[in-house]
């Protein structure tokens, strides 16, 4: 389970964080449904925002929820989840582009992928995926030959970059993918007028999807000597800070000019975590009372049972595509991804919190941070 967007669960409030887990179930199903049981492993936070925003505009219809029996991240329980042409887009995107991410391993060759047999084997995924993806597309009406074609020519972009080079062309292909799958959400909700506020979204947050990851990774990536876009452009994080600022004021903007029957989960994700993530790769997200020591300095409840590392010693290699499967499968059987306080990506080896205590909130209800909406946080209390 991945992605930038991963909210606190008490700033969701119960309600939000119900729909929030309705989506990302969701997701998780019509995967399952749609292409199979290990379709599955490719769920993520941010692919869930296609199901949410494909809601936020038709409103919760007839049809919509349904009761998913117990599962393992629940704590076996049952619950209300998302279904539908939403649910179903969030899948295909997530194939396609996890299917082009399968593929960029292979070809840097990375751990059990440097192997021919195990390549050959990830090689069909990736291609099972990618058939998946289009074909998952093509039955609610979205052309996923955009996200290929834009998967495609970014291999090309940042081979021919260099120092100079505007980091917004390197980004741009991941920009116009997911501009695209924003505005689709348009299409499937009968909000033709939202298409363009939408892909303005969208592409605002594919840049900085691609801007956060290549923060995030600097360091690890300049001591592997992998491929970093701030690194080859020579871009400064100063400057990456400036334009990841100011995508987030875009984003904000193009909600205001879209039209949404019950927009405020988008909104809270959107508008305001979306900004909690880009302090967090930067360095500046504040630091949550959970997660302090307690009297003492004993840890808290929900510190890590292992202390990170001390500075200097060189990051950990990513697992293989095979190896991260297997990874993945144990984490979630384990439920660390739902409840641990800290665990190890399954392929990037990154630590991540659980999904029910990621927090580095304060206090559960925190307001709208001034950007001027009207919305109303978690707990009515603004």
């Amino acid at each position: 389970m991945f992605g930038i967007v991963r909210p606190c669960s008490h700033r969701l409030g119960g309600r939000l964080k119900a729909q929030w887990m309705a989506h990302l179930c969701g997701l998780c199903l019509a995967l399952r449904h749609d292409h199979g049981q290990f379709a599955r492993i490719v769920t993520n936070y941010d692919g869930l925002l296609i199901s949410v925003l494909t809601e936020a505009q038709a409103g919760v219809v007839a049809g919509s929820r349904r009761t998913a029996g117990p599962c393992a991240l629940r704590g076996l329980r049952t619950a209300s989840v998302a279904q539908g042409e939403g649910a179903r887009l969030a899948a295909a995107v997530s194939l396609v582009l996890a299917s082009a991410k399968v593929r960029d391993h292979v070809a840097d060759r990375d751990g059990l992928l440097a192997r021919r047999p195990v390549a050959a084997a990830a090689r069909r995924v990736a291609a099972g995926w990618g058939r998946a993806g289009a074909h998952g597309g093509a039955a609610v009406g979205f052309d996923t030959g955009v996200l290929v074609d834009a998967v495609d020519r970014q291999l090309g972009i940042e081979t021919l970059a260099g120092p100079g080079t505007p980091l917004l062309t390197v980004t741009e292909p991941t920009e116009t993918a997911t501009g695209a799958a924003f505005a689709h959400t348009a299409v499937l909700a009968g909000r033709p007028g939202n298409a363009e506020p939408l892909a303005e979204a969208g592409r605002l947050f594919g840049r900085l999807a691609h801007l956060l990851d290549a923060v995030e990774d600097q360091h690890a990536d300049g001591l592997s000597g992998a491929w970093n876009p701030l690194t080859a452009t020579g871009t400064s994080r100063a400057e990456a800070r400036r334009l990841a600022d100011d995508a987030l004021r875009g984003i904000r903007l193009a909600l205001r000019e879209a039209e949404f029957t019950d927009g405020r989960l988008a909104h809270l994700l959107l508008a305001h975590e979306l900004g909690r993530s880009v302090d967090r790769a930067f360095g500046q997200g504040p630091a949550c009372a959970a997660h302090q020591p307690g009297p003492g300095g004993r840890p808290g409840a929900d510190q890590p049972l292992f202390p990170p590392a001390m500075p200097g010693p060189k990051p950990l290699s990513p697992r293989g595509f095979l190896a991260g499967c297997g990874m993945f499968a144990l984490l979630c059987c384990s439920c660390q991804m739902c409840c641990a306080g800290e665990y190890e990506g399954p392929w990037s080896r990154k630590k991540r919190e659980g999904c029910c205590r990621d927090c580095d909130c304060d206090c559960p209800c925190d307001g709208c941070d001034g950007c001027g909406c009207d919305c109303c946080c978690p707990c009515d209390g603004c």
